[in-house]
């Protein structure tokens, strides 16, 4: 037999994409430093991508300086590319294992960039809710197949599935919308 439908599972997916997006939209700070902020970046370390806080502490000495204490002494010059790399526009200094990132003024440019960023989330989001559409409607199509549920519930589930895609995205655009004018806001 194979695996049942379950509209509430493919739900939770898309909400689980939403989370991520809320989680990435609390980094992209408005001038104050955050933690956040950098919580997204991945290290080469020791031959994988590890996220930064596996490797180092984040902290906030004051309002627009992020400290990034590196453990291990051979990974500072990677942490300092991969922050560099991320095109957060952070510019870290190094001070031995501690690099002091000052989180620039925002101006217009910056505040145009941060934008770009949110939408690449948003993006990111979308692309990842449409992954999770298209997994529910591929179990859809099995269960059609292997003659486990009717054709009438097969389209019923389908439309229900994508409701629950159009829902989100239109969550997703609405984050979206909102956290443009908080970067924008002046």
């Amino acid at each position: 037999m194979s695996q049942a439908f379950d509209l509430a599972d493919v739900k939770r997916r898309m909400q689980g994409a939403m989370a991520t997006l809320k989680h990435e939209f609390g980094g992209l700070r408005t001038g104050r430093a955050s933690a956040s902020l950098v919580e997204p970046v991945h290290v080469d370390a020791y031959g994988q991508s590890t996220p930064l806080n596996q490797v180092a502490t984040i902290s906030i000495p004051e309002s627009r300086m992020i400290s990034v204490q590196v453990w291990d002494k051979a990974l500072v010059g990677a942490v300092d590319r991969a922050i560099r790399d991320a095109n957060l526009g952070l510019s870290p200094v190094i001070e031995g294992q501690t690099l002091r990132i000052r989180t620039p003024e925002l101006n217009e440019q910056r505040r145009k960039e941060l934008v770009k960023v949110a939408h690449k989330y948003a993006e990111e989001a979308r692309v990842a809710v449409r992954h999770v559409r298209r997994d529910g409607l591929d179990v859809l199509k099995r269960l059609l197949k292997d003659h486990a549920i009717p054709e009438d519930d097969e389209k019923r589930h389908e439309q229900e599935v994508q409701k629950a895609t159009d829902d989100t995205i239109r969550e997703i655009d609405a984050l979206l919308g909102g956290k443009e004018k908080e970067i924008m806001q002046v």
